[in-house]
């Protein structure tokens, strides 16, 4: 549990604060610190406020002093970690019931909530593990890799990943799909993750290009022919150069669409 990892760590900080003070005492008590001076360094001691020039034949006993230096930040980094668990500590004496004690302490709970934990059904895990046709087709344009491990052609369609698996929104990234002997490959093929219906999202990021724009609308028209419809079962947003789809408009489109 969290709260005993805690509670071993600060039985852990506590011995090495006690171990570093030991070591502290057999160091020189004064202090010590370098200024830099052109490509080179001087060494000062500092002793009751004062700072004193320290040449460099004296080196060990600068070598001495600056590992006090060391220590005593050591020392209270540790001792700011250590009091920060101890307020941790005392705060969470207050609480009633902590989230992990539900979990761990009381099996009961444990096989209640397990359902959170598991955002799919089956036939929605059984739809993602099944292998599926992909688009093969110019592999030099993959050229943005997702922190799910494929790649995909535009910074847009790597942003669409990234929404779609922050809202655990289950999805294929260009699957075929077979439509009256033609094979299309949407950018996305998606399962609504309560109904499982199949929704097909289509980005279309050259809009500003009248050749590809002219392939665009043709390609609306066959989705609509075999009852592929924009805003019923088909997903479309659009940009150009100048108007770049933003993150906000993507997280709009999938709260309408699955949240």
């Amino acid at each position: 549990m969290f709260t005993k990892k805690l509670e071993n760590r600060l039985t852990i900080l506590k011995s090495e604060i006690d171990e570093i003070n030991r070591k502290l005492k057999r160091y020189p008590s004064e202090g010590f610190y370098c200024t830099k001076n052109g490509s080179n360094y001087k060494w000062y001691i500092v002793s009751e406020n004062k700072a004193t020039y320290l040449p460099k034949r004296y080196k060990e006993k600068a070598q001495k002093l600056a590992t006090k230096e060391y220590l005593q930040a050591l020392l209270q980094e540790k001792e700011h970690e250590a009091k920060s668990i101890e307020l941790y500590l005392e705060h969470q004496g207050l609480s009633h019931i902590t989230s992990e004690e539900l979990l761990y302490k009381n099996s009961e709970y444990t096989k209640l909530i397990s359902p959170y934990f598991l955002p799919f059904s089956n036939k929605i895990r059984d739809w993602l593990d099944e292998p599926y046709e992909r688009n093969e087709s110019y592999p030099e344009n993959l050229r943005f890799k997702t922190k799910l491990g494929f790649k995909v052609r535009s910074k847009s369609e790597l942003f669409i990943v990234m929404q779609l698996h922050a809202h655990k929104i289950p999805f294929r990234y260009e699957c075929a799909l077979h439509l009256n002997g033609n094979t299309f490959f949407p950018d996305f093929t998606i399962m609504h993750p309560a109904t499982g219906q199949i929704y097909y999202w289509e980005h279309f990021g050259l809009m500003d290009n009248p050749e590809y724009s002219k392939a665009a609308y043709k390609k609306l028209e066959e989705y609509a022919y075999n009852g592929i419809y924009p805003s019923i079962n088909l997903i479309t947003s659009y940009e150009t150069k100048k108007r770049p789809l933003a993150t906000d408009e993507i997280d709009a489109i999938i709260r309408h669409y699955f949240v």
